[in-house]
């Protein structure tokens, strides 16, 4: 296995973890969003002036509405993500986040792209597994946090696929440049709702949570895109979509190991259902080959 394909997997070891260390920080879910936002953004531009990289703002402003709409998106989507964190398991919510690729693909006819039977197929199976990880097949109905925890779950997939749809349409611009506007909107944005509904209260926070928040900034932030981003450039579409799925498995495997959280085996099976629906819809088409006749 190559350096790139090391680096990306230890990007989406990271990103898998961070449910746990939410979980532990005393803080509203826009608190931690936002100190993530402008953490991480200071990260990479740190990390950009200890390796001689600049930002090109030529690009930076000619990508500026998208950017900064994007940046708002992942922003909320932090927000709706660790709120879901509260109200269910952390594997459920992560498996609910992880519709986002299959929402992607219900929204392609948007940027043109056609819905081939195949994907109509993928999007079928993932409603089949959240159906079966929302628990309403077992006969009786959701307690009021589960179901408001899905709720929320899902709410953060729909932004994520529509931060994946303004990436589309962003036009040449390097990724860390990207990412260093992204994640400094996603704390601007953050910060107003935070303020306008009670603000930041830290009397709760110990030096133990304060080195958890640190982490989330600095690691969970800052160097796990680093490294998905560096390695990025360097690997297929295909083996990043197979390897970006070390995040919601770590996820849930972390939440049974750490927390405890454990599955039954219908919410299993449909955690196999969407994930793997997700996956597949992201794997490129096999195109038929052609019968060649020797003459």
């Amino acid at each position: 296995m190559n350096a790139f394909k090391l680096r990306f997997l230890g990007a989406m070891s990271i990103f898998g973890t961070i449910g746990i260390f939410v979980r532990a920080i005393p803080l509203s879910p826009a608190a931690i969003a936002c100190f993530r936002g402008a953490v991480g953004c200071l990260f990479l531009l740190t990390f950009m002036a200890v390796t001689g990289k600049k930002l090109c703002w030529a690009d930076i402003k000619r990508n500026l509405l998208l950017l900064l709409l994007s940046g708002a998106a992942i922003g909320v989507n932090w927000i709706l993500l660790f709120e879901a964190y509260k109200y269910t398991t952390i594997a459920i919510a992560t498996v609910c986040y992880y519709m986002a690729p299959v929402l992607l693909v219900l929204a392609s006819p948007l940027v043109g792209e056609r819905l081939a039977p195949r994907r109509l197929a993928c999007i079928a199976v993932a409603l089949l597994g959240l159906t079966c990880v929302s628990g309403v097949l077992k006969g009786s109905l959701p307690s009021g946090s589960e179901l408001m925890g899905l709720a929320l779950g899902i709410g953060a997939a729909v932004l994520y696929a529509s931060v994946m749809l303004l990436n589309k349409k962003i036009g040449q611009i390097a990724p860390y440049d990207k990412t260093v506007v992204q994640l400094g909107a996603a704390a601007m944005v953050v910060l107003p709702y935070l303020l306008l509904t009670g603000g930041c209260d830290l009397s709760a926070m110990t030096g133990g949570a304060w080195m958890l928040l640190l982490i989330v900034g600095i690691v969970h932030t800052g160097i796990a895109y680093t490294l998905y981003f560096g390695a990025l450039q360097k690997l297929s579409a295909q083996t990043a979509a197979v390897f970006s799925y070390i995040d919601p498995v770590a996820a849930v495997l972390l939440s049974a190991l750490l927390l405890k959280e454990s599955l039954d085996l219908l919410s299993i099976i449909g955690a196999i259902l969407v994930l793997g629906s997700a996956l597949y819809s992201e794997l490129p088409e096999r195109k038929p080959r052609k019968n060649l006749k020797k003459t």
